[in-house]
């Protein structure tokens, strides 16, 4: 049994988005992050570092999204989100999975908390978080136009999810992820699909829905 922890548009969408594609039953536990219960002793008894997601799998609380998106496209190859171990295409999924959580989801944290990492220099930090930001971009948007439609060429899988969740975030920046052509091709493919629809509609997304 899976209980997801989360928060609405947090990095817990990514998980949230991959069990309903992979169509297992999971309960819904909502973090009120503006009351600050992420902080607060029963979360972090679960999640000591106090952020989301965790996923609770039989009881047992587990962290970090790309890593809990992963394990569950392992747990349910049925639903066939990730190449098969052994694959021609498992190692570029494994690269772009890194990619999104090594190189670019650290870079929205520095965007949106800037003082978290230096009080007095955070509108440097901040610039060099969207110089970051829009690279990967531009990067991400390279590869669509030579092997898409989907990160993985003709295979929906994980990745595309993880890269809807970060071009949500974007949306409000001041060049967001569909400024880039193919990026937004696939932003209007994925949302369409109707995880997407259903995820919004419980956690009340309606901007950039």
């Amino acid at each position: 049994m899976y209980t997801l922890c989360y928060s609405p548009g947090a990095a817990s969408l990514l998980v949230h988005l991959t069990l309903r594609e992979a169509g297992v039953a999971h309960a819904l536990k909502r973090v009120e992050i503006d009351k600050g219960e992420q902080r607060g002793a029963e979360y972090l008894a679960i999640n000591p570092q106090g952020l989301l997601p965790t996923l609770l799998i039989d009881g047992v609380p587990h962290g970090e999204a790309a890593a809990l998106a992963m394990l569950l496209a392992e747990r349910h190859p049925e639903a066939a989100l990730a190449p098969a171990p052994g694959s021609s295409a498992r190692p570029d999924y494994l690269q772009w999975m890194f990619f999104l959580a090594n190189s670019l989801q650290p870079l929205f944290r520095q965007w949106f908390y800037p003082r978290d990492h230096l009080t007095d220099g955070s509108d440097a930090i901040q610039q060099a978080a969207r110089i970051g930001i829009e690279k990967c971009w531009t990067r991400i948007d390279q590869h669509l136009t030579a092997h898409g439609p989907f990160m993985l060429g003709d295979s929906f899988s994980v990745v595309d999810l993880y890269a809807l969740m970060l071009m949500r975030w974007s949306r409000n920046m001041p060049r967001p992820a569909t400024d880039w052509p193919a990026l937004a091709t696939l932003a209007i493919r994925l949302k369409s699909r109707p995880s997407w629809q259903q995820v919004c509609a419980i956690e009340g997304l309606h901007e950039w829905a």
